[in-house]
C-alpha cells in the first residue's frame, strides 16, 4: 500500500526541481496576476523548513528580512504559480528546521556558506545528460510598482 502511494505521488510531480535543504538561499520566481497582466515577482530568502518531502506537493518555508521586518512565505514547489526556483548558495547547517532564525539577526547567525562552483558543475552535468528537456526563453518586462522611481535619461 505504501509503495502505491509513493508511486502515485511521484507521478503527480510536474517538473524537476533541485533538492532543497534547510539553510539554502533561494530565489523564488512567482507569477503574479494584477488586473489582466501577468508578471514575475522574485522573492529571495533562506529556506528555514522543508515539509512533505515524499508527498506530491513538497512545501518550503522561505524567510527574508525586508526593511527590518521579517517576511515568510510557504511555497508549494509543484504549484503552477511558481515559474522556477534557483539556489543561490548553500549553508552548512545541522538542523532540518531553522525556526531559531526568527529570533536572531543575520549577523549573529554566522552561517558558513559553501561554494556553489561544485554544485553548479553537478547541475550542468545533469542538464547535459537530459537533452530532451525543453528550455523556453521568454523575456518578460516588469512594470514599476507604485512608489518606485523610474529613471529616465535627460538629453
Amino acid at each position: 500500500m505504501n509503495n502505491k502511494l509513493l508511486n502515485f505521488n511521484v507521478g503527480q510531480k510536474t517538473s524537476e526541481m533541485p533538492a532543497f535543504r534547510a539553510g539554502d538561499v533561494v530565489k523564488v520566481f512567482r507569477k503574479i496576476i494584477e488586473g489582466g497582466k501577468e508578471r514575475i515577482q522574485v522573492f529571495e530568502g533562506m529556506i528555514i523548513a522543508v515539509k512533505g518531502k515524499q508527498s506530491s506537493s513538497t512545501m518550503i518555508t522561505v524567510r527574508k528580512v525586508s526593511n527590518g521586518v521579517g517576511v515568510e512565505i510557504v511555497v508549494p514547489i509543484q504549484s503552477p504559480s511558481i515559474e522556477k526556483i534557483e539556489v543561490v548558495k548553500r549553508a552548512k547547517v545541522r538542523q532540518s528546521k531553522l525556526y531559531f532564525v526568527r529570533e536572531r539577526s543575520a549577523k549573529s547567525l554566522k552561517m558558513k556558506y559553501s561554494a556553489l562552483a561544485a554544485f553548479a558543475k553537478v547541475e550542468e552535468e545533469k542538464e547535459v545528460k537530459t537533452p530532451t528537456e525543453k528550455i523556453v526563453g521568454e523575456v518578460k518586462e516588469e512594470t514599476p510598482l507604485a512608489g518606485q522611481a523610474v529613471e529616465t535619461k535627460a538629453e
